[in-house]
């Protein structure tokens, strides 16, 4: 098995938040999409991503978040195992982040064996 990482990418959506039941009901699409991969023995870990950060750039230029300039944003990621980029890229299917005209990006994880 290789590790693959799936990065879940979006549009900034500005200062429109979800009212809090429509943020249940999307986490429960979440739950439910991660509990399949976790379910087949193929989740290894993921973290969500803050809206706060800095971006340093060539010649020290520092930029601080939120980034309006962005045409997407990272909001987070997970590590999954399969035994090929194709395996991995079909458990993108079915992601929440899909549901909101966002996406996924499937790259396997080099490591020292590699």
């Amino acid at each position: 098995m290789k590790e693959f990482v799936m990065l879940f990418r979006n549009a900034p959506t500005g200062d429109a938040r979800p009212s809090p039941e429509v943020m249940q009901e999307f986490a429960k699409k979440w739950d439910h999409w991660l509990s399949g991969i976790t379910g087949k023995g193929r989740f290894v870990g993921g973290s969500r991503l803050s809206f706060e950060g800095r971006i340093l750039k060539p010649g020290n230029v520092v930029t601080d978040g939120p980034y309006a300039e962005v045409k997407e944003i990272l909001g987070g990621l997970i590590t999954v195992t399969a035994t090929s980029l194709d395996e991995a890229f079909e458990m993108a299917y079915g992601c929440p982040i899909l549901l909101l005209g966002g996406y996924v990006e499937v790259r396997p994880v080099i490591t020292n064996n590699d």
